[in-house]
């Protein structure tokens, strides 16, 4: 049958006369699937980033701050454009204007955050390496936290905008009535936002990051390392001591921004696919919007958000020790309140056997004390875990 189609005065809503489209199984089985493994990884990585970085002082470092601030706005991403997309592929839009509006904020909101905390934490190795005396100054953790606090309330105001840009859609088909989150006006004018979005929070941060990177490595990589060269700059790893000789702060300076390029480079692959595709549509008609290469587009967005606490893992000493710390201490955490819960029990069965009389007397007097020991004693263990680290 052919498409006809009619345009009330409600520009949100449209007649299209034939049946609601479907997606394959096929795709929907294959998103859902890549989109619970990858958003379930980033989340529990991401949350563990922001734990370990709390949890102990000798982490709370000026480039391990902006790292927070990049795993927080990676959690928005995974939580405000990863999951809806699961109830998006099987039932279409389901949380109505409010879920319309909030969503597309949040997804705005953590994509930009991300860029600036990469952009904030490039230019804070290029200090700390290239301008080592500066930076004692200058890359503090209080100076950190706002510079942070300036990038989150600065993408906040400027995502406003989606406030006013997106609408709910409403298609009606001889079947039934499909509902999306779409543009409130002509997708043509919304170039300029696109373009404005893709100078400011995609071109301009690598451009930076190339430059800088560059500068970085002709100090660490060409240049000889000064004698007096300390890490007081803000780096993952912390000199052990003043006594640290120029070659252990080359190697250790090497490793941290090592890492932090490999970052920069995934966040410039992974999105670059999404991002051209937005530059192309915005000058062809019809635009493209392959089935395929959109999920395509989507899981390298989501895999840029889930798979920084990896390389974190894999490339910085100091996080893998952190993490293999929070990972125990939450074992522990376990073991003692299972052991909290059966021990009254055990020792109600001794006193049974041995005095009944004084059993009833004095258990719940002991029941108290024991539990608040016990978790002074986990808390202690748990502490002194943590210490011995730092």
């Amino acid at each position: 049958m052919e498409n006809i189609t009619a345009t009330f005065k409600d520009t949100s809503r449209v007649v299209n006369l034939t049946e609601i489209p479907r997606k394959p199984l096929e795709e929907q089985i294959i998103t859902i699937f890549l989109t619970l493994l990858i958003c379930g990884v980033g989340i529990a990585g991401n949350i563990m980033v922001v734990l370990v970085v709390l949890r102990s002082k000798h982490m709370v470092t000026p480039t391990n701050c902006y790292l927070v601030s990049l795993a927080l706005a990676d959690l928005i991403v995974l939580l405000a454009a990863g999951l809806p997309n699961i109830s998006d592929v099987v039932a279409f839009w389901i949380y109505g204007y409010t879920g319309c509006l909030c969503i597309t904020y949040l997804q705005y909101l953590g994509i930009n955050v991300s860029s600036c905390s990469i952009l904030a934490f490039t230019v804070e190795r290029y200090i700390a390496i290239c301008h080592s005396i500066k930076a004692q100054f200058i890359c503090t953790v209080s100076r950190a936290k706002r510079i942070i606090a300036g990038v989150w309330v600065f993408t906040s105001l400027y995502c406003v905008m989606w406030f006013f840009l997106v609408d709910i859609n409403e298609t009606i088909y001889s079947n039934g009535v499909v509902v999306t989150c779409g543009y409130r006006v002509s997708r043509s004018l919304y170039m300029p936002v696109y373009f404005l979005d893709f100078a400011l929070f995609y071109v301009v941060p690598l451009f930076v990051a190339m430059v800088l990177y560059g500068l970085i490595a002709r100090i660490l990589f060409m240049s000889p390392l000064p004698p007096h060269l300390n890490d007081r700059g803000g780096s993952v790893h912390h000199a052990n001591g003043t006594g640290k000789n120029s070659k252990g702060v080359r190697t250790a300076r090497k490793q941290i921004t090592k890492m932090l390029a490999v970052v920069v480079v995934l966040f410039a692959v992974l999105w670059m696919p999404y991002r051209t595709l937005v530059v192309v549509n915005s000058f062809i008609q019809p635009p493209y919007h392959n089935s395929w290469f959109l999920l395509f587009c989507r899981m390298c967005i989501y895999s840029n958000s889930a798979i920084n606490p990896i390389i974190y893992n894999l490339m910085s000493h100091k996080f893998r020790v952190a993490f293999k710390k929070l990972c125990a201490c939450s074992r522990e955490d376990k073991e003692d309140k299972a052991a909290e819960y059966n021990m009254p029990m055990y020792f109600t069965v001794q006193r049974d056997v041995s005095n009944e009389s004084h059993m009833m007397l004095t258990e719940p007097e002991d029941e108290e004390e024991r539990g608040p020991s016990m978790r002074r004693q986990k808390m202690h263990r748990c502490d002194k875990s943590t210490m011995t680290n730092s």
